[in-house]
């Protein structure tokens, strides 16, 4: 990571970022990218992998999600209804919607997701 002294601006290189797999869905990865820890006072940019055949429940979070779809093609469920996303796409999910994803494909799909700083729980829709 490299920071500058007079601006407190921040650089992290891809492969400074560490993915681990999300607890609530099969073949799902995330890495956090920006977060409070490196000093971005409000929000937390993130980037999710899914592999081909992954799929995430549907769910809710207590916070906002803008996210960027950077490759691939996959479906989210939005509030009862299906998107096909691709390449280039943006999302607005707003807080306590329910969505899900699936990637049907054989190529892996890959989403930027900004978030507020705070508390992001997953709550499954059983």
């Amino acid at each position: 990571m490299t920071t500058t002294e007079s601006t407190d601006a921040v650089i992290r290189r891809a492969d400074d970022a560490d993915y681990e797999d999300v607890g609530a869905a099969d073949g799902m990865r995330k890495g956090v990218l920006l977060d409070e820890s490196d000093g971005a006072p409000n929000f937390a940019m993130r980037r999710f992998v899914l592999d081909p055949g992954a799929s995430v429940p549907e769910h809710t979070n207590d916070v906002e999600h803008e996210q960027y779809v950077l490759e691939g093609e996959y479906t989210v469920g939005i509030d009862g209804e299906e998107h096909t996303v691709s390449a280039g796409d943006s999302l607005l999910i707003p807080a306590g919607v329910v969505h899900s994803y699936e990637n049907d494909g054989d190529q892996q799909g890959a989403f930027i997701c900004v978030v507020p700083n705070g508390d992001d729980e997953i709550k499954l829709v059983e």
